[in-house]
This record gives structure tokens, sequence and C-alpha cells, in this order.
């Protein structure tokens, strides 16, 4: 279901523990409440499965989302 309003664009980070990933999605500003952005449903299920996939480590599958980002070992 589509919300009615203004539709920004706004990138989020998923952090795990040894990745990061940078996602750029839509946000709405709603008529209704135009106070704060929000997500649609289909928003909150793309960031759910970009931290799955982070998770398990799949940056194949991460890379054609966003932007990957590793983390190192401190020298």
């Amino acid at each position: 279901m589509r919300i009615p309003g203004e539709r920004i664009k706004r990138t989020r980070f998923i952090q795990t523990e040894k990745l990061v990933v940078a996602v750029e999605v839509e946000m709405v500003i709603p008529v209704d409440d135009p106070s704060e952005p929000c997500y649609e449903s289909e928003t909150v299920q793309l960031l759910k499965a970009v931290k799955e996939h982070a998770e398990r480590g799949d940056v194949s599958w991460l890379s054609q989302k966003g932007k990957v980002y590793a983390a190192v070992g401190a020298a």
C-alpha cells in the first residue's frame, strides 16, 4: 500500500560485526502528519532483508542493494 505524500531519498546504514551496508531508500512525508518522514512496508522489508544477508556475510547479494563496507582489524 502506497502512503500519499512527498517522497524523499535517504541513505540508511545497516551495521553488523563485520559489515556495514549503505542502502538508499525512499521515505514518505505523509500528508496527514508531515512532522516526520516514514517508511512504507516494502522499505522495512528491504531493510530487514539487508540486515539478514549482512549477518550471513552475503556480499554478492548486498552489493546489488547498496555499498558494502568491511571491518578490518586494528594494526
